[in-house]
């Protein structure tokens, strides 16, 4: 929810409201991501919808609009940690370009984290890595910060 609020609404309502909220998103059949799953469990998340769904992502200035296409937006990933560093954010990547060709989306946007370090802390990389994004195809198409390239997807609907 915090890509999907402001800031100061994201804070005060953290936690169950936050969760509430995200469920509301559900139970209304909103598009909200996919999901990963190992034997029938949920092992993953990616959060991806239409970019203008995304209140802080829309008012970001390192990450504001680069041109008036219609993007979905990936902003977040969860992987749980028996799964990590098993190339899963790539396979939910994999997923994210399914479902969005699937809903006639032409371009997917993500907004990785160019990693400081080999051991840089998972909580710092919840938006994804650039390399994970490069093997599923993303190209870097902006970046207005050292640490936050623009990468995007074309679909097969693109050139339609």
């Amino acid at each position: 929810m915090s890509w999907r609020l402001k800031k100061s609404d994201f804070e005060r309502q953290k936690g169950e409201q936050n969760k509430s909220a995200m469920r509301a998103l559900v139970e209304e059949n909103r598009k909200i991501g996919v999901l990963a799953y190992i034997d029938n469990e949920p092992i993953g998340w990616c959060a991806v919808a239409p970019r203008e769904e995304y209140l802080r992502l829309e008012n970001s200035r390192v990450l504001k609009r680069i041109d008036n296409e219609q993007v979905w937006s990936v902003t977040c990933f969860f992987i749980s940690k028996a799964f990590r560093r098993k190339s899963i954010s790539l396979e939910l990547l994999n997923g994210v370009i399914k479902y969005c060709e699937n809903n006639n989306v032409k371009i997917i946007e993500g907004y990785p984290v160019v990693p400081y370090s080999e051991q840089i802390p998972d909580a710092f990389v919840w938006t994804g890595i650039p390399s994970a994004f490069e093997k599923a195809g993303f190209v870097e198409v902006e970046r207005r910060s050292k640490a936050k390239p623009i990468m995007r997807y074309f679909t097969v609907h693109a050139n339609k």
